[in-house]
């Protein structure tokens, strides 16, 4: 089945169907954080680091980083975002810009492969961007959306995502490479925004054999303890055949639904990352390779 290799300077993440789904750190987004926003429209970058190192601990795999900050210089804010978080760090990226001239920035001073997030299936934006990802050899987010909009039909989105991927493929951009948002809305204004996705994500993974992606969160949006609802939306798109997403890995709760799900499916082999992430500190296997085992009432 279809890998997706990405990198860092010093460490290759794969994203793929039967491995241990990925999670994509979202919080280096100043969007709706307005302290961040004006920390890094001031120049003060310590919140991006915090956050960076703070999600990596989590268990986040790879982060996404966001500058978009409106009279903002984006494309300063990017490359300066990720020069310093591959300082702090060693995980690969997503650059996550909706502005060429901020992903040309950050593609710039990456050092690695990156994630480009995102193309979609407007012309123009794939005649601009898929020849940047070229270009630097990057893969790339495909969100399924076109100059239409967004379909409220699953079949038409699956249309836009194997147009994004022919085009990519004419830019000697392999279908690998491409890794399809298909597009999450939240369920609590559209009642069947989760099986839309699930119809979606078996067909991105059986007929176009690419891997995907999606901003998870949106699934919950406006519910109350939302992160539930979250992790479990995560934990069904996995079985489905989704391979990362973009989430917050700071909410036990979701991040231990991946887990339960990586286990189900068979990509956490043997328990090995269940069971250490979960094993009881007093269990009679830890005291022996800890120390002397306490005796018993």
């Amino acid at each position: 089945m279809t890998d997706t290799l990405l990198s860092s300077a010093t460490k290759e993440l794969t994203i793929g169907f039967g491995r241990p789904f990925v999670m994509i750190g979202e919080r280096i987004n100043p969007t709706g954080r307005k302290l961040l926003a004006e920390e890094m429209k001031a120049g003060d970058f310590s919140r991006v680091e915090a956050d960076a190192i703070a999600q990596v601990e989590a268990g986040a795999q790879m982060l996404d980083v966001n500058a978009g900050i409106p009279l903002a210089d984006e494309p300063a804010l990017l490359a300066k975002s990720i020069e310093l978080v591959q300082s702090v760090t060693d995980v690969p990226l997503s650059i996550d810009s909706s502005i060429i001239e901020a992903l040309e920035a950050g593609l710039s001073v990456y050092k690695g492969k990156a994630l480009v997030n995102s193309v979609t299936g407007e012309e123009a934006v794939m005649e601009r961007v898929l020849p940047l990802v070229a270009k630097h050899g990057a893969a790339v987010v495909a969100i399924s959306n076109d100059d239409t909009g967004i379909s409220e039909d699953p079949n038409v989105r699956f249309e836009v995502a194997q147009r994004i991927v022919q085009r990519a493929s004419d830019y000697g951009i392999p279908a690998e490479d491409v890794v399809v948002d298909p597009l999450v809305m939240p369920i609590g204004a559209m009642g069947t925004a989760g099986q839309q996705v699930f119809a979606l994500v078996r067909r991105l993974r059986d007929e176009l054999k690419v891997n995907t992606t999606c901003g998870a969160s949106n699934i919950s949006f406006g519910l109350p303890n939302r992160h539930s609802v979250t992790g479990t939306f995560i934990a069904m798109a996995i079985s489905h055949g989704m391979t990362s997403a973009i989430m917050n890995p700071l909410h036990a709760e979701v991040k231990t639904a991946i887990q339960g799900a990586d286990v189900l499916i068979g990509a956490d082999t043997d328990c090995a990352q269940w069971i250490k992430d979960n094993r009881d500190p007093s269990s009679p296997a830890r005291e022996r390779r800890g120390g002397r085992r306490r005796p018993s009432n």
